[in-house]
C-alpha cells in the first residue's frame, strides 16, 4: 500500500516546475534530435558502402528519414493524454488491421505481413503495434494499484498474446518477438513480482519442445544453425559465417571505407539491412562499431532520463518501454550478426535500409519528445 501512495503521490506533483525553454514550446527534444540526426548521418555512410556506392538507394532512404523526421515532429506535438484517451481504440484497430492481413494482405519474401491501400503505399500493421502495445498496457495500468494483480498480469498477457499470435501466423518470428518483448517489458516496468517472472522462464523451459514443434521449418533451421553453422556452411550457415568473417577480418581500425570484401564481392548477404553492421565492423573496424554504440548508448541515456522526469505512470512506462525495447533492438540485431543469438530478421535501427521500420522508430522518438516537453511547466 505504501509504494502504491508513493506512486500517486509521484503522478501528483512531486517534480518542481520549470521554466520553458524553446524546445519546450516547440515540443521538441534538441538531445533526442541531434543524437537521431548524427545516428542516421553515420548509418548513411555506411549504407553508401553497403550499396556499392549507389546513390539512388542512399536518396531513397534520405527521402525516407525525412518522412520519418515529418512524422516524428508531428507526434511530437500531440499530448501524452490523448495517447492515454486513444490507447484502448488503437490497440482494436492494430489488431483488427492485423487480422485483415492474415486474410488480404500480400506475400513478400513468403511472408504475409503487408497491406497496400489502393494508389498509396503499401505497410505494415505489425510495425505499428510495436507502439500501440506498450501504450495500451501503460493505460491499462496507469490507474491500477503497483505492483499489478495476478488478475491484471493475466489480461495483460492476453493483450501481448493476442497480436504476438497474429504476427507469428504471417510468420514474422522477429517481429512477433520485439512485440512480445516489449509487452513484457512493460510489465516489469510495473513491478511484477520476481517469483512470477522466474515462473514464467521455468515454464518457457519446460515447454520448449512443445514450442519446437508450432515452429516452421525454416525457423527450426535457423535455430539449429545458430547451434552449429559449419553444419550447413554452404546453405543455412552461409550468412553468419560470412557475417562473422567480414566483422573478425575488420580488426581494431578496419580495411577502410568503401573497400570492404565480403560485401562488396557479394559474400555477404543482406549486406544493406539485417546485416550492415558486419559492413561497418569490416570497414571501419572495432573502432567505428564503438562510435556507433556509444551513439546509441547516448540515446538509450536520454530515453530513460525522459522516462524518470515523466510525471505519471502511464507516461512513465511508455517511456520507459520505448527506450528499452529499442536496446532489444540494437542487441537483437549485433547479437545475431555475430552469432550470439539465433537470425530472426531484425534490422539495425536507425542504419538499416528500410521503410515502415524507419516510420515507426522515428514515431517512438517523437511520443519520448512529447512526454518530456508537455511536463508541467512555467509558462
Amino acid at each position: 500500500m505504501k509504494q502504491n501512495t508513493f506512486r500517486r503521490l509521484l503522478d501528483f506533483d512531486l517534480h518542481s516546475r520549470r521554466s520553458a525553454g524553446l524546445g519546450d514550446r516547440i515540443h521538441v527534444d534538441f538531445i533526442l534530435l541531434f543524437l537521431l540526426f548524427f545516428i542516421s548521418a553515420y548509418g548513411l555512410v555506411i549504407l553508401y558502402s553497403a550499396v556499392g556506392q549507389d546513390l539512388d538507394a542512399v536518396t531513397a532512404q534520405i527521402i525516407k528519414i525525412i518522412v520519418a523526421a515529418v512524422v516524428m515532429l508531428i507526434v511530437a506535438q500531440i499530448s501524452p493524454f490523448f495517447y492515454l484517451r486513444t490507447a484502448w481504440w488503437l490497440f482494436i484497430s492494430g489488431v483488427l488491421l492485423l487480422v485483415v492481413v492474415y486474410f488480404y494482405g500480400y506475400e513478400v519474401n513468403g511472408s504475409k505481413r503487408w497491406l497496400r491501400i489502393p494508389g498509396l503505399i503499401g505497410f505494415q500493421p505489425s510495425e505499428l503495434m510495436k507502439l500501440v502495445l506498450p501504450m495500451v498496457l501503460a493505460w491499462y495500468f496507469h490507474e491500477r494499484r503497483l505492483p499489478p494483480h495476478s488478475v491484471h498480469i493475466f489480461w495483460a498477457l492476453l493483450m501481448i498474446a493476442v497480436p504476438t499470435g497474429l504476427i507469428f501466423l504471417q510468420p514474422d518470428l522477429g517481429t512477433a518477438l520485439i512485440i512480445s518483448t516489449s509487452g513484457i517489458l512493460v510489465l516489469l516496468l510495473a513491478g511484477v513480482p520476481w517469483r512470477i517472472v522466474f515462473g514464467a522462464l521455468g515454464l518457457c523451459a519446460v515447454s520448449a519442445p512443445a514450442i519446437w514443434f508450432l515452429l516452421l521449418d525454416y525457423q527450426q533451421r535457423r535455430i539449429l544453425t545458430f547451434l552449429n553453422p559449419e553444419s550447413d556452411p554452404l546453405g543455412d550457415g552461409w550468412n553468419i559465417i560470412q557475417s562473422k568473417t567480414a566483422i573478425g577480418s575488420g580488426g581494431l581500425t578496419g580495411k577502410g571505407l568503401f573497400e570492404g570484401t565480403q560485401s562488396h564481392l557479394d559474400f555477404l548477404p543482406e549486406s544493406r539491412t539485417d546485416f550492415i553492421i558486419a559492413v561497418l565492423a569490416e570497414e571501419l573496424g572495432l573502432i567505428g562499431v564503438i562510435v556507433l554504440l556509444f551513439l546509441y548508448i547516448l540515446l538509450i541515456a536520454r530515453g530513460t532520463i525522459i522516462a524518470i522526469q515523466a510525471q505519471s505512470t502511464f507516461n512513465r512506462l511508455l517511456a520507459g518501454t520505448i527506450t528499452f525495447t529499442f536496446f532489444v533492438y540494437v542487441f537483437v540485431n549485433i547479437g545475431m550478426v555475430s552469432g550470439v543469438v539465433p537470425v530472426v530478421g531484425v534490422p539495425l535501427p536507425l542504419v538499416s535500409f528500410g521503410g515502415t521500420s524507419i516510420v515507426t522508430l522515428f514515431a517512438g522518438f517523437g511520443i519520448l519528445m512529447s512526454i518530456q516537453t508537455h511536463r508541467r511547466i512555467m509558462s
